[in-house]
């Protein structure tokens, strides 16, 4: 008989979180790009769509973390990766590109929260 997996709470509610952020932030890169590049016209044009890529990538990890597949904390390292090389590569700075790492550590971090119900170690 297989063991039932089971996910703590603070995972729960930060997988959740992700795919609400990771859902805004796509559309908003997909409605509101024009309105992005007029305020910020030294965008480059293949910025959008990558970054709108990013995210969707983002929201499919987020659901193989939902189903216990730990190649979805890898995909987010990769996604994490991939935007501070572009945030560098805009111009935005060291300091607040790496800002976007603290998404990666928390995610580590609410992984490993628990005993029993600790989701790292649930991971396939």
């Amino acid at each position: 008989m297989a063991i039932e997996k089971q996910r703590h709470g603070c995972l729960t509610t930060w997988l959740i979180l992700m795919i609400v952020a990771n859902s805004i932030t796509a559309l908003m890169y997909l409605l509101n790009s024009q309105t992005i590049r007029q305020t910020s016209p030294g965008l480059p044009s293949w910025l959008f769509p990558v970054l709108i890529i990013v995210c969707i990538f983002n929201l499919i990890c987020t659901i193989a973390l939902f189903k216990w597949q730990k190649w979805g904390f890898w995909g987010f390292l990769g996604s994490s990766i991939t935007a501070l090389v572009i945030n560098l590569s805009i111009g935005l700075g060291v300091g607040k590109s790496l800002l976007g790492l603290i998404g990666i550590a928390i995610l580590y971090a609410v992984l490993n929260i628990g005993e029993s119900n600790k989701g790292w170690s649930q991971l396939e």
